[in-house]
């Protein structure tokens, strides 16, 4: 989702190459370091003529203050000027001059540092061979020799393993054995490999690992155990390992706990305990009391488990006898044991007796017009031996109403399951009566069908016409109802108006008795209602009966709308959502508080775990618990997400090492390519594109006094199911606890899907693999990184405008003032979404184009990210915007609060933050109108950098305001324009804005945007529903757009849908959209129509309540056929799978290695163990079909239990 560049360029390099051996001291005057080096010289790329390569400098000898390295090529190489990085490079023929740069002249014995250069050359490109640093020549002394291991402190999973990394501390003369032995402790805990490695004087280097394991055991204890790892002559290291236990507590385990029994036969259930007693257990099953006596335990009933086979599966057989019915009948069978909690399976019968033939007819009543048709359908139940005759005759009744096709149907055993017609006939009448008659459906031998038809009179019979026959009538004032005649009187009429039991503030004030004549009988005459001002909360209503002498009374059901403060069943099913998704029991949230993404933990999305989360989920958060202080006026909840928000996934100061001193705001980072595929990195570094300046860091320093970002991060492995987090002996960027970790995954391009990712830390001090490197070649551990999100960030603005509303209007506006502090210095931030990725002017079609000063880079659109990151020693530092915008992101209620226009309690403190997020509002509502399709749905959005390299747009490509259209801006596997729920989400900012602030463009939006959106919508019969789900485009905007020139129309630009769904999540987003258009719209036809949809889309998400056998919320089935693309290997054909670069090596946390031949899979074995991982498995081995979830995921149900309380807020008579 999101991508960071890092600046690595002043990095320690992992160099691999021909490496220029120490050997022997250099003599020096006192006065002067001895020296003694080594240099490892290796290329990066070579495409035949031009190549990068990284020369890694250790320091053997005395400290040095300053250095100069020097070389020479053997060839014709040549290295630009500019084409250096880490050192002041100069080139004079063949001979190559290297001298340190202000942060990098110290250099410790036994220290290293990187520089690196690209270059060309024609002819061979040799290396160079010899070195030397300060005029000696590096031929190197040897260090003491010495094991260095790391870390000598390790957490073994029970069940599982991990890795300690051993090398040599210098080169050795011959080979050398390590060994590691595992001494006096937990036995459980043992070495499985590497348990003996080899060094070589080539490869001593070279970390290699020890693989330590943890048998599963019964007891619930962390056992120790050291292990020595020793060399002969050498000093031996102690690595302490410490099993991190997984026993839980006693129970039953019985799988399955649903039971199909075939009828007459048997079928079974397992059972065993999860822990081994000290003593025996015995286990017994029961049958209950109630069900189907035919249902039984027949064997198994009392099982004896032991400290011995405890953990073995007993079955228990249940079987089903014969019986004559037809019926599936089902029973409870109790698994219990003293002391234990009682498990209870469910059984099934499997009933074998067929069903006898019958005449299926549907309906069985219908209504026919005078003077026309209607029919009926017939078939059998059940396939023939001979053909069957099936024949309808009318019975008593109305005469009128005959059998005038279908009286007599054949059935065959082909046909015998294809529907058949009857048709019904009503002729024309003189009278008004709708007369009805019943037809019997019969067959020889069979139970025959009554079908009973009603003729529909088309003749008019006197009658009261009263509209509408339901009154909301406001507290204090009125409201009308119609009445007229429904045929013309002989003479005239009086029609009475009379007020029953009930509320007595609703009264009729006029028209409680009206005259009809045969000149007025068809014309509307008006009765009014008042509500007298009451000082209650309840909406009361009252029956007002409209009669006349000889005709049916209609009752008027009036109820008071009332003034006061209400509560609906909307805001009662927002209640009940609310409390679903905080009860701990259902597990949306961590123990910490963290809103899980999903429940599930198998899950591969955006996040490729159910217990990650991301910034996203957190403004969820925010913006729910402001919904609950609309709701009830506790705001604690509400400022308890902020202080969530902050220490979680907001990164601290220490979170930032150094806090960014190290940042120039006139370089802000180094450029490097994107590649169309992940098979395209690395990428390469390139010094000579020159970014342009950044316009905040100095003005965000003078505000808030230091470097550090105030953002969110986007992802954190919450439960540390990677392992970042475990095994840390020390505090990695200020965090030292084992849970709650920053992590990233995508960084490869436009193509990468999260199949195709490689999860790694935001603080990454190398513990496992040189990650960098997977990304920027050449690149080093010791660095963090962290990437915003701009959606979530202003959503959370948003979320924090309402609850300033709402506390308002409370009185409760100081409760929450801290957290209105938070989002507004969030919103001073967040203006680096603005900026192009290297801040680079708009218009940008090359590497050389014009580099930004002052604010010229800024879109002022809420683009795909901002990131920033440095050295953890604080050498470095670097930020980047982001060079893609999308119409998902944009978020107009957002920058209309942090304006001018603004609330001043949420107004960035910043001089010019709000005049930017004044720009900002206009270009967005601009953006909405160059991107809408002339159906109304909204395009993509736009690019500075054309494939990511700034590259030339196809010619006559439309731009706004210099970036050029991308109908699927950042990307592409799949299209980021694809999914409905950016529309959803995106127009529901538009939308509230509209409702705050009427924007006569906004209003245009909508009105073109709402009837697209409500006519690619179907309201089913009960749950069911269907919106837009996947989406293609063509065409493109009519006209390039800069200045302030207002966008008109796009008649080539087109959207078309390609399927539908009825995702919950994007429903309610959908649902709240229409339900804020609705209440600024008010009576309109359109809107309406919004008002409805809405309503109808909620009344079917609360029907779907019972859809869930959790109960944890609102869900459906989801099948879920990428599931397949666990196991994925690259291909390069297709360009699909994992890609790892070749001679890439590390491991994950986990042990697993990370090579050429990894899958998604492979590096996430948790997977192979996740309850749900079963029906995965076997879709993958095609013995299954694909699987089907039912997810909760925390923003769906979060955005669900809102679209309750705005419906109920905004319609509070529903």
């Amino acid at each position: 989702m999101f991508r960071i560049m890092r600046r690595p360029r002043k990095t320690a390099l992992l160099a691999v190459g021909v490496l220029i051996v120490a050997g022997l001291a250099v003599n020096a005057s006192p006065a002067q370091a001895a020296v003694a080096c080594q240099v490892t010289y290796a290329k990066q790329w070579d495409n035949g003529s031009g190549f990068g390569a990284n020369v890694t400098i250790q320091n053997l000898g005395d400290p040095l203050t300053s250095w100069t390295l020097t070389f020479a090529f053997p060839g014709n190489q040549t290295i630009p000027p500019g084409g250096g990085w880490s050192g002041n490079w100069s080139q004079t023929g063949q001979n190559v001059t290297v001298t340190n740069m202000p942060w990098n002249g110290n250099l410790g014995n036994g220290a290293s540092l990187g520089a690196g250069f690209n270059g060309s050359y024609s002819g061979s490109n040799v290396d160079p061979t010899v070195f030397a640093i300060n005029g000696v020549t590096c031929t190197g002394v040897p260090n003491s020799q010495a094991l260095v291991v790391n870390p000598t402190a390790i957490s073994v999973p029970e069940g599982g393993m991990t890795t300690y990394s051993v090398r040599l501390q210098s080169q050795p003369s011959s080979n050398v054995t390590v060994t590691s032995t595992a001494g006096t402790g937990d036995t459980n805990i043992t070495v499985t490999a590497g348990g003996t490695l080899t060094f070589t004087s080539a490869n001593w280097n070279v970390a290699q690992n020890v693989t330590v394991s943890a048998a599963e055991d019964a007891d619930a204890t962390n056992g120790t155990r050291p292990i020595t790892v020793a060399s002969t002559g050498l000093t031996s290291v102690t690595v302490t390992a410490t099993e991190a236990d997984n026993d839980p507590n006693q129970a039953i385990v019985v799988a399955p706990t649903a039971v199909s029994v075939p009828e007459g036969a048997t079928a079974t259930f397992g059972v065993r305990l999860q822990t081994q007693p000290t003593a025996n257990v015995t286990v017994t099953t029961t049958a209950a009391g109630t069900g189907d006596t035919n249902l039984t335990v027949s064997a198994g009933g009392t099982l004896t488990f032991t400290s011995a086979n405890w953990s073995v599966i007993q079955n228990v057989t249940l079987a089903a006898a014969e019986d004559a019915d037809t019926t599936n009948g089902t029973r409870t069978f109790s698994v219990t044991s003293s002391g234990l909690t009682t498990v209870t399976v469910t059984a099934t019968e499997a009933d074998n007796d067929p069903a006898g033939q019958s005449i299926i007819v549907t309906p069985t009543s219908l209504s026919v017009p005078e003077g026309g048709t209607n029919t009926f359908a017939v078939r059998l139940q059940s396939q023939p031996t001979a053909n069957v005759t099936v024949t309808t005759t009318a019975g008593t009744g109305d005469t009128n109403l005959t059998v005038s096709a279908g009286g007599s149907l054949t059935f065959t055993t082909a046909n015998w399951n294809v529907n058949q017609n009857v048709t019904l006939a009503a002729a024309e009448d003189a009278d008004n009566a709708n007369g009805s008659r019943t037809f019997t459906v019969a067959s020889t031998g069979l139970t025959s069908v009554a079908v009973t038809a009603t003729e529909a009179d088309n003749d008019p019979a006197q009658a009261l016409v009263v509209t509408p026959t339901t009154v909301n009538v406001p507290e204090g004032s009125t409201a009308v109802y119609a009445v007229h005649l429904a045929a013309q009187p002989t003479a005239n009429v009086t029609v009475t108006s009379t007020a029953g039991t009930g509320d007595t503030n609703i009264t009729v004030s006029s028209g409680a008795s009206l005259t009809f004549t045969t000149a007025n009988w068809n014309m509307d005459q008006s009765v009014t209602l008042a509500a007298a001002q009451d000082a209650d909360s309840a909406n009361g209503t009252r029956a007002i009966t409209v009669a006349s002498t000889g005709l049916t009374s209609v009752t008027v059901n009036a109820t008071e709308v009332d003034d006061e403060a209400t509560q609906n069943s909307y805001i009662t099913e927002f209640t009940t959502q609310y409390d679903k998704i905080k009860n701990p029991a259902s597990g949306y949230l961590s123990p910490e508080g963290i809103p899980y993404h999903s429940i599930e933990t198998l899950m591969v999305e955006a996040p490729d775990h159910g217990h990650e989360t991301t910034s996203e989920a957190f403004s969820f958060l925010i913006w729910l618990e402001a919904q609950y202080g609309r709701v009830t006026g506790n705001w604690t909840p509400f400022n308890n997400a902020w202080n969530l928000t902050e220490q979680y996934i907001i990164p601290s100061a220490a979170g930032q090492p150094g806090g960014s001193t190290s940042y120039n705001p006139a370089d802000p980072a180094d450029y490097a390519p994107e590649a169309a595929q992940p098979s395209g990195y690395p990428a390469t570094l390139n010094t000579g594109v020159i970014a342009g300046s950044d316009p905040l860091a100095n003005e965000l320093q003078t505000t808030y006094g230091n470097r550090n970002i105030y953002g969110m991060h986007w992802l954190l492995d919450v439960d540390d199911v990677y392992g970042y987090g475990t095994g840390r002996t020390a505090a990695e960027c200020g965090d030292n606890t084992q849970r709650v970790t920053y992590i990233n995954t995508y960084q490869r391009g436009a193509q990468e899907s999260v199949w195709e990712t490689v999860a790694h830390p935001s603080c990454d001090t190398a513990r496992f693999a040189n990650y960098p490197a997977l990304f920027i070649s050449g690149s080093g551990g010791n660095q963090w990184r962290y990437t915003n999100a701009p959606d979530a960030d202003a959503r959370a603005v948003q979320a924090t405008y309402w609850a300033l509303q709402w506390a308002t209007a409370q009185g409760n506006q100081s409760q929450i003032s801290a957290s209105l502090t938070k989002a507004a210095k969030m919103g001073d931030f967040l203006r680096y979404a603005f900026f192009d990725k290297y801040f680079k002017n708009p218009g940008c079609t090359s590497t050389s184009c014009t580099p930004g000063s002052g604010k010229s880079s800024s879109s002022y659109m809420l683009t795909w990210y901002y990131a920033w990151g440095g050295d953890i020693a604080n050498a470095w530092s670097w930020r980047i915007g982001s060079s893609s915008w999308h119409q998902g992101y944009q978020n107009p209620l957002a920058a209309w609060v942090l304006s001018g226009a603004g609330p001043t309690s949420l107004r960035p403190q910043s001089a010019t933050a709000a005049t930017d997020w004044t720009t900002s509002l206009s270009r967005q509502l601009d953006s909405y109108l160059w991107l809408q399709s002339a159906e109304g749905g909204i395009a993509g959005g736009a690019t500075n950098s054309v494939n990511g390299t700034y590259s030339a747009p196809a010619p006559g490509t439309p731009t706004f305001y210099g970036w050029s259209y991308d109908f699927q801006p950042v990307f592409h596997d799949p299209p980021s324009n694809q999914w409905f729920g950016f529309q959803a989400w995106s127009l529901e900012r538009v939308a509230e804005y509209y409702f705050v602030t009427g924007d006569a463009k906004a209003k245009t939006i909508l009105d073109r945007w709402v009837p697209w959106a409500i006519a690619n919508t179907t309201l089913g019969t009960g749950s069911a529903f269907t919106i837009p789900s996947d989406m293609t485009w063509s065409g493109a905007p009519a006209a390039s757009i800069s200045g302030g020139t207002v966008p008109g129309a796009n008649p080539n630009l087109h959207v078309a849908i390609a399927n539908t769904s009825n995702d919950v999540g994007v429903a309610a987003a959908y649902a709240r959209t229409l339900s804020w258009y609705a209440a600024k719209a008010g009576a309109t036809t359109l809107g309406t129509q919004a008002k409805n949809t809405a309503k109808g889309l909620l009344d079917r998400m609360i029907l779907l309540k019972a859809n869930d056998a959790t109960g944890k919320g609102i869900v459906v089935s989801e099948t879920r056929t990428d599931y397949n693309r666990f196991d994925d290997v690259w291909n390069s054909t297709s360009q699909t799978g994992l890609f790892i670069p070749p001679g890439f090596s590390g491991t994950m946390p986990s042990g697993a290695q990370i090579n050429s031949n990894s899958t998604f899979m492979s590096i996430r074995p948790f997977y192979a163990s996740d309850p749900a991982w079963g029906p995965v498995q076997a879709y993958m081995n095609g013995t299954g079909a694909a699987p089907s979830f039912q997810y909760h995921r925390f923003w769906a149900q979060a955005d669900i239990a809102m679209a309750f309380a705005d419906y109920g807020s905004l319609f509070p008579t529903g």
